[in-house]
């Protein structure tokens, strides 16, 4: 029994210590434009520099969708939820850009290219509707890979497309 609390205090006082660290940053947090035309993010960096970012939103065929994920900062933030969420990796951690994605439904509501001079970063956030979608990435080497994707009624889904490298 003696062992056993003597074990715990120093991991609760370091809990206790990187808990309260007043040092630690909160995620930053992307906003939609008042226009609506972009997801704004503000950041400050290392060095102290404040940094504001605007992804611009695109539409297509009542689709909305934007790119974000270059760099820790902001793969670290939270953005507005958008039904789908993509992530493109080539090999077992690289992330990738300029990927060219299609999105079709059965039903052909939806038929959405996404060229890749406006995927510029490896993440790619999709406002669909719920449905099952067909999903085709593609790298600028024309290798593809495809994936069906259900979208639910609410939440965020994240589905990754990786290439081996």
């Amino acid at each position: 029994m003696q062992m056993f609390r003597f074990g715990l205090i120093p991991i609760l006082a370091f809990w206790c210590i990187v808990a309260a660290d007043p040092f630690a940053q909160a995620a930053p947090v992307a906003k939609s434009t008042t226009s609506g035309d972009g997801i704004e993010l503000e950041y400050t960096a290392s060095d102290g520099t404040a940094i504001k970012t605007v992804f611009p939103v695109h539409r297509a065929g009542g689709v909305e969708y934007f790119s974000a994920g270059t760099g820790v900062e902001e793969r670290s933030a939270k953005y507005p939820p958008y039904p789908l969420k993509l992530i493109f990796i080539a090999g077992p951690k690289a992330y990738l850009a300029q990927v060219t994605v299609s999105i079709k439904d059965a039903k052909g509501a939806v038929d959405l290219s996404v060229p890749d001079e406006q995927v510029t970063g490896p993440w790619l956030f999709v406002k669909l509707p719920a449905g099952a979608y067909d999903i085709t990435a593609t790298r600028r080497d024309k290798s593809e890979i495809k994936q069906r994707v259900e979208v639910g009624a609410g939440g965020s889904k994240t589905v990754y497309f990786r290439w081996k490298e």
